[in-house]
């Protein structure tokens, strides 16, 4: 069978990290577009990516709009997001990620919900004993799912159970949940529930009075979701800002050589990273996301965006980084 592998570059918990993708080979993949959606074609066992480990509280996300799709901390307003610890549960409850191949339509209204999807791979919450690691792709055995109605979108939760679990032989359907873990399906809805509340925003929704759907609807609505992705990347969709850039996916307008995924890797070093502190707050800003440029180029921007009075007043500009043509450079400076 597959394996895969991750590469971290940057830090965790930094505006920079990232998390990319290797298939056995050691070549750079797509997690959302080149892991298949089965491990084994003709069995309802499917791969799971694990983006957030239990009881961790990092917003990790597969980056579904930029190239090769990493893994990254989702961002709101310049900052890192983090769910809260709500009582009485702490971080991620279960390990979190998405299904490969999948993609909830955001310009399909679910004929179960009535609303939209959520314009992301379908969403899992995986129930075993083991604490995965961010990235890790595990096979699971699909079991119910829950409807979450999320700020009036469709996210699916599937729930499911790694097939390597010492206990999974004995979780076929949604049901087994209740008999096996009491309790874990109530504490799920609750979390679901109130998660976004410490962040000002009210209980979300779900469709169906918040009741698990059973094994067999859950599969169906992957195969649908699996429907949707196929349409999305043989550009029978439009996706928007989805970023579809795929190595596997041969017959797709989006499928890339291995030279081009490495350089869309590399690309990622090819930026200027600044840290500027400012009245005594760290900032990551505009520079993440310029390509690299002269020495001369660079002084003017930061000149133009951190310096506009010239003053320079409460502002003392740390050592810039960059690369330019796969050598390092770096510009010191002072108030």
């Amino acid at each position: 069978m597959a394996s895969y592998s991750v590469e971290e570059r940057a830090n965790p918990n930094s505006l920079e990290y990232r998390l990319f993708f290797k298939n056995d080979k050691g070549e750079y993949i797509s997690p959302f577009h080149d892991i298949p959606i089965y491990p084994v074609a003709g069995k309802n066992v499917f791969n799971m990516i694990v983006e957030v480990p239990r009881w961790t509280n990092a917003k990790m996300e597969i980056a579904t709009k930029d190239p090769l799709n990493p893994i990254k901390q989702d961002v709101k307003k310049g900052k890192l997001r983090y769910v809260a610890n709500v009582f009485p549960h702490k971080g991620y409850i279960w390990n979190y990620g998405a299904i490969p191949q999948t993609w909830e339509h955001p310009g399909h209204k679910d004929e179960n919900t009535g609303y939209y999807g959520d314009n992301d791979p379908i969403d899992v919450c995986e129930i075993g004993s083991k604490v995965c690691s961010r990235g890790e792709v595990i096979k699971v055995k699909v079991l119910g799912t829950l409807a979450l109605i999320d700020e009036g979108e469709t996210d699916w939760k599937v729930i499911a159970i790694n097939i390597e679990d010492p206990e999974a032989a004995n979780y076929n359907n949604i049901d087994d949940v209740r008999k096996m873990k009491p309790g874990y399906l109530e504490a799920t809805v609750d979390w679901f529930r109130r998660y976004k509340v410490p962040d000002g925003k009210p209980e979300n929704q779900f469709a169906f009075n918040g009741e698990f759907k059973d094994r067999d609807f859950a599969i169906n609505i992957i195969k649908s979701t699996h429907e949707h992705w196929t349409a999305l990347v043989f550009k029978k969709t439009d996706g928007g800002e989805i970023n579809c850039a795929n190595t596997t996916v041969s017959d797709s307008s989006f499928c890339i050589s291995q030279e081009s995924a490495k350089a869309t890797v590399e690309a990622e070093q090819l930026v200027v990273l600044a840290k500027i502190t400012l009245d005594g707050q760290t900032k990551h800003e505009l520079f993440s996301k310029q390509r690299c440029m002269g020495v001369q180029k660079l002084k003017h921007l930061f000149q133009c965006f951190y310096l506009p009075d010239s003053s320079g007043d409460g502002i003392s500009l740390e050592t810039l980084f960059y690369l330019e043509k796969n050598t390092f450079f770096c510009i010191n400076s002072c108030k």
